[in-house]
């Protein structure tokens, strides 16, 4: 009884070590907009360069991870004067600063398909916790993500003090993954 005892405990934590595990999902489309007032009109942009690490459960929210990032060079405005200035080094410094990145601390489950996470959003070397509410939703062999948040550009050091300007950057996140 002595011998069976370790190799029924042995057994016992690796079921559950297996069960903790959250596989990972392979990114297969993304979407990294914004939206600034500018001299009151709505600038959109978009970043590409999108790569994620997302491990996603909602039956195992603890054990769940997202890590991603954006390359900062690839900002578009359609305005490639405009995109010229905001990679300079009063705005993104992509030359010093070439990603911006997002990692997972928690999750929340909100209702239904609806969630939150509490995530270190590091942009020009400046880290900040953001909540961030997000829905989740699975069809088939494929999960989608989608976000809309808002961060202040200022907490970050990016374009200085504006009178013309906003500080409030709403970002739209879509990512769609292959379970």
């Amino acid at each position: 009884m002595k011998k069976i005892y370790p190799l029924f405990l042995s057994f016992v934590l690796l079921i559950n070590y297996s069960h903790a595990q959250v596989k990972p999902q392979t990114v297969t489309k993304s979407s990294v907009t914004f939206h600034i007032k500018n001299l009151g009109i709505t600038v959109d942009g978009l970043f590409a360069g999108f790569k994620g690490d997302i491990k996603f459960d909602p039956a195992n929210l603890a054990g769940s991870t997202i890590e991603a990032s954006v390359e900062t060079n690839t900002i578009d405005t359609d305005n490639g004067t405009r995109n010229d200035h905001l990679k300079s080094d009063s705005y993104f410094d992509v030359a010093k600063y070439p990603t911006i990145t997002m990692k997972s601390t928690a999750f929340k489950h909100k209702i239904g398909n609806s969630y939150s996470g509490t995530f270190n959003i590091t942009i020009k070397d400046v880290t900040r916790s953001v909540e961030i509410p997000f829905t989740y939703t699975e069809t088939g062999n494929t999960a989608n993500f989608k976000s809309n948040f808002q961060v202040e550009r200022s907490d970050y050091g990016v374009g200085g003090k504006s009178l013309v300007m906003s500080d409030d950057v709403k970002i739209d996140i879509d990512v769609t993954t292959a379970k």
